[in-house]
């Protein structure tokens, strides 16, 4: 911005054949626009704030809600996700509910332990979508 847009080669070095479309647009747009757009009084030359870094990463917008094969894996996983928390509850409302001596001891222990395999996998399955379909930092250092 400080050397101008006429002068940007001294501050771009672009020495490889990809960066030839950039070249031949900056050289169009200097010989035809003489480097600047007229906004009119539109734009002060300020850039706008950076949005938070979370709306800045979404996946789910700006990917997931346009690709189908996306889309769809993520509806699956959700319906998944409630049907592993469906289940945990059902497994404990049927422990709950039984008397005493109808069910044995380890047909119980067996539910509710299915009870909270369930609700655990459906905690990591949320954490997981999450992670993958909506917002995952990237860390160039890594």
């Amino acid at each position: 911005m400080e050397i101008g847009a006429t002068n940007w080669q001294k501050a771009c070095f672009v020495p490889t054949k990809s960066d030839a479309l950039v070249v031949g647009f900056r050289r169009w747009f200097n010989k035809y626009a003489g480097g600047e757009i007229n906004w009119k009084g539109k734009y002060s030359g300020a850039l706008p704030p950076s949005p938070p870094r979370e709306q800045l990463m979404d996946r789910y917008w700006s990917h997931v809600v346009n690709c189908k094969s996306c889309n769809t894996a993520h509806k699956g996983l959700k319906a998944l996700e409630v049907i592993l928390q469906i289940m945990s509850v059902v497994l404990i409302g049927i422990v709950a509910v039984t008397k005493q001596n109808m069910i044995s001891m380890v047909v119980k222990t067996t539910m509710v332990s299915m009870a909270i395999v369930c609700f655990a996998a459906s905690k990591w399955l949320a954490h997981f979508i999450y992670k993958n379909f909506h917002y995952h930092d990237y860390n160039h250092a890594f």
